[in-house]
């Protein structure tokens, strides 16, 4: 009997592996299109200023602080996060369909906010998922988590090759695609920790656990720090495909010059569980935060593709390991009741309002001077890495 069980436990594990590299590998592909060419599509295909697309993406991040704090813990309240996930997916490309007739400032303004306060949902989702599948399955993070890169990195190609066939047009069509597979996706089968109903009662509200969870030293130097870190990674994302466009690299190779960090992220998260599984978290915090700093000043000092394309490894470190330790911390100190409020925390945070933030700094440093944009991003990682050095002995993570 006892063998049996450990037979079923370790099938089940499997397919919560799989299920959840899956889910990873296409939403990854999703965002490897808009995160880094949307920017591109609004300035070249829709005739926006460089200043006047940040200000939608801007506009974009913001809504998607309100809903990733918001509304993504409440519903999952609600919702099993399976029909959670499958809700989103859906609302995701209904919204996205309504670019293809748009093309004033101010439409696009208000499909970008309709559109944010869906998609990037999709994110802490499946984030909240693997912290759920960790805890309960045991499976592995880093493992799943690099078939996220890899869609990354699929997309990017996808899109380097599309455009210089048949020019930025196909970044919206690509991106119809790859959200209609995460609709197909998010219908296969889930494992049974994910199709639970949430109990009702005696719930907290998402407030009640977010002030909890504030009162935790530990949770808000570890939020802080992560915020500031992946904050400064704006202009990046933002930027890099009219950066590397302006500096004279063809539509073609910049999808490969962006690969190389998600490359270098990929082997980071099949190595992490071992390398990093046992470190402190805050070890792992400066390693992150020293590598952001390197890579901003590097690109500002040297404005060529070469350099450029160096600094694209230290992605694995700047953003990769961050990303990495924050979910580490996660899993390992909070409940399950609590994981969604931090998850919502993280993506309203760190990777919405620092951002929305520094893409309206950076898109006007980029008009004075693209090297600019990234110099400026020093304004939130030289923080983190202070705070680290400053605060390291006082924390345990």
């Amino acid at each position: 009997m006892e063998e049996l069980n450990g037979n079923l436990l370790g099938v089940g594990k499997m397919h919560s592996q799989k299920w959840m590299s899956l889910q990873f590998f296409i939403f990854f592909f999703t965002w490897g299109v808009f995160l880094p060419y949307w920017t591109g599509y609004l300035t070249n295909v829709k005739d926006m200023s460089v200043y006047a697309a940040s200000i939608i993406m801007g506009a974009g991040m913001i809504a998607r602080a309100f809903s990733t704090l918001v509304l993504f813990p409440e519903l999952t309240k609600r919702y099993s996060i399976h029909i959670f996930l499958r809700i989103l997916a859906i609302g995701s490309l209904i919204t996205f369909v309504l670019y293809i007739p748009l093309s004033s400032f101010a439409m696009l303004m208000i499909i970008t906010i309709l559109f944010s306060l869906v998609y990037p949902n999709l994110l802490p989702a499946m984030e909240s998922c693997a912290s759920l599948l960790m805890q309960r399955d045991r499976i592995h993070y880093g493992r799943s988590r690099s078939f996220g890169s890899a869609g990354f990195m699929a997309a990017v190609l996808t899109i380097g090759f599309t455009t210089s066939w048949f020019g930025e047009q196909a970044i919206l069509w690509v991106m119809i695609g790859a959200l209609t597979f995460v609709v197909i996706a998010t219908a296969w089968k889930a494992p049974e920790t994910l199709v639970d109903k949430p109990v009702r009662e005696n719930q907290q509200s998402t407030w009640q656990l977010a002030k909890v969870l504030m009162k935790q030293k530990e949770f808000v130097a570890a939020l802080v720090i992560v915020v500031l870190i992946q904050g400064s990674h704006a202009s990046y994302n933002s930027y890099s495909f009219i950066y590397l466009q302006d500096i004279g690299v063809s539509n073609a190779w910049i999808g490969v010059i962006i690969n190389i960090a998600v490359l270098a992220e990929i082997v980071l998260f099949m190595a992490a569980d071992r390398l990093f599984g046992e470190r402190k978290v805050m070890t792992m915090f400066i390693i992150a935060a020293i590598g952001a700093n390197v890579r901003w000043i590097a690109i500002w000092l040297f404005p060529i593709a070469s350099v450029f394309i160096a600094s694209q490894v230290l992605h694995a470190i700047s953003f990769g390991l961050a990303h990495f330790a924050f979910i580490q911390f996660i899993a390992r100190s909070l409940d399950k009741a609590s994981i969604p409020t931090a998850q919502g925390l993280y993506a309203a945070f760190a990777m919405s309002l620092s951002s929305a933030m520094l893409t309206f700094i950076g898109g006007y440093l980029y008009d004075i001077q693209p090297g600019y944009a990234f110099l400026g991003m020093l304004v939130f990682s030289l923080p983190a890495l202070l705070m680290i050095v400053i605060r390291r002995k006082q924390l345990t993570i």
